[in-house]
């Protein structure tokens, strides 16, 4: 999910790189093969720049035999003290979700989807309201389950198409304050987001993976570096910026919210 659902970011899991990362699932983003030690730098600078920023990270171990384990936003979202374990929509994904379920049964209560599935790349909280976005990976069964346990703890849900250009919802639009969304402007219409944001922010085609963004209290946020358009309209949007190097994590089309799972 793009940020937690009050954008504290107090706390954070996320899992190692996979020593089988070269297999992991890469269809829009990768230009080569993906690439462990690099993606491994990667992930270590991202870890220290949620630290910078006030987060306590617990590294989880890598999943032998799931080469996409590092993107573990895909198997849970937090809200409250209760932890919605989701259901990957690629079958490779699957083995995922239960050592993370199992883990944060330790310190919160679990809820579970009645049926369908739901990547976590599908969620972006965005004030008083969830985005859901309905794509290749996330079905209608999956949004209606999960609309229901989100609508109990009183926030309210709104379903995104997400285009077939793209992955997940996550990956063309973000929330990194109140009333404020970063969007892709080669995926995403305005009329399709501008009821849900006082502010919007478009990311130019050429850099649309900026798209995904993580912010922090203050206007603080965390952006991919190397897109420089995308930076320049998060600084005129009085945004204080860190940048950290995704380019081996984009290999296997993961972006910066994909490697975490907030937990407070």
């Amino acid at each position: 999910m793009g940020g937690s659902h009050n954008r504290t970011k107090q706390s954070a899991i996320v899992r190692g790189v996979s020593k089988d990362f070269a297999t992991a699932i890469s269809t829009y983003f990768g230009t080569r093969t993906p690439d462990f030690e690099s993606a491994s730098g990667s992930h270590a600078s991202y870890v220290a720049a949620l630290r910078a920023h006030g987060t306590e990270v617990e590294v989880l171990p890598e999943l032998k035999g799931h080469p996409d384990c590092c993107f573990v936003e895909d198997t849970a979202v937090v809200i409250d003290d209760t932890a919605i374990i989701l259901a990957p929509g690629h079958p490779n994904r699957i083995g995922e979700v239960e050592t993370v379920a199992s883990h944060l049964s330790k310190t919160m209560d679990i809820m579970r989807l009645d049926g369908g599935t739901v990547d976590g790349g599908d969620i972006v909280f965005m004030d008083d309201a969830f985005l859901i976005g309905r794509s290749t990976r996330t079905n209608d069964e999956g949004i209606d389950s999960l609309s229901s346990i989100i609508k109990g703890h009183d926030y309210n849900v709104e379903v995104v198409d997400v285009p077939k250009s793209t992955l997940h919802l996550t990956t063309v639009c973000s929330s990194p304050r109140d009333g404020t969304i970063v969007y892709s402007e080669r995926d995403l219409d305005v009329t399709d987001i501008k009821g849900f944001a006082e502010e919007l922010i478009g990311v130019p085609a050429d850099e649309a993976y900026a798209a995904n963004t993580l912010g922090y209290p203050d206007d603080r946020v965390i952006i991919a570096s190397g897109f420089p358009e995308t930076r320049k309209r998060l600084l005129d949007s009085s945004f204080s910026i860190t940048s950290v190097d995704m380019e081996p994590i984009m290999q296997a089309d993961g972006s910066l919210t994909c490697l975490s799972v907030f937990t407070n």
